[in-house]
């Protein structure tokens, strides 16, 4: 066995654990909060139309879908019957395997993704952007990367769209 699988986490690991948890919860709470008073869907919705718009073709099977937005699949076929039923996306049979299909962007579906950006990018900055320097941004990035979140990734994707993923 792993010596760190013996080794119980210090006072200090815990404490950061707990802080890292509430602190996530409490963001994202007062972020779909933000969205909600602006009359905008649930951040998921962004984020699926932002990983779709990101696409080769703006679109992707249900199951790449999940996996870059790591949700559960049942989250993930609820999510994309919204937004095919909003129309935002559409349904598209695979070509070559007639059982697979394919979620696609539609046009309205950039537009709410662009419109969503404006008040989901008020809302970073209002809960923390402007509680933290862009050098402590860069430092709880690196912190963050120890732990396995690749923010290198997250800040390229996001100079490339104009928005991050979550």
């Amino acid at each position: 066995m792993d010596r760190a699988m013996k080794r119980k986490p210090s006072t200090e690991a815990t404490a950061a654990w707990i802080r890292l948890m509430r602190v996530q919860s409490r963001v994202l709470d007062a972020v779909e909060q933000d969205l909600k008073k602006a009359g905008f869907p649930p951040l998921a919705w962004y984020d699926a139309l932002l990983e779709l718009s990101r696409a080769p073709s703006g679109e992707m099977r249900p199951v790449e879908l999940e996996k870059q937005m790591l949700i559960p699949q049942y989250s993930t076929s609820r999510l994309i019957d919204r937004l095919v039923d909003e129309g935002l996306a559409a349904r598209r049979e695979c070509e070559i395997d007639k059982r697979g299909q394919f979620v696609e962007i539609t046009e309205a579906g950039r537009e709410m993704q662009k419109k969503m950006w404006q008040a989901y990018s008020a809302a970073i900055e209002k809960h923390v952007g402007s509680k933290l320097s862009d050098a402590d941004a860069v430092k709880l990035c690196g912190l963050l990367d120890r732990l396995g979140c690749s923010c290198g990734d997250i800040k390229a994707a996001g100079a490339r769209d104009g928005a991050p993923a979550r």
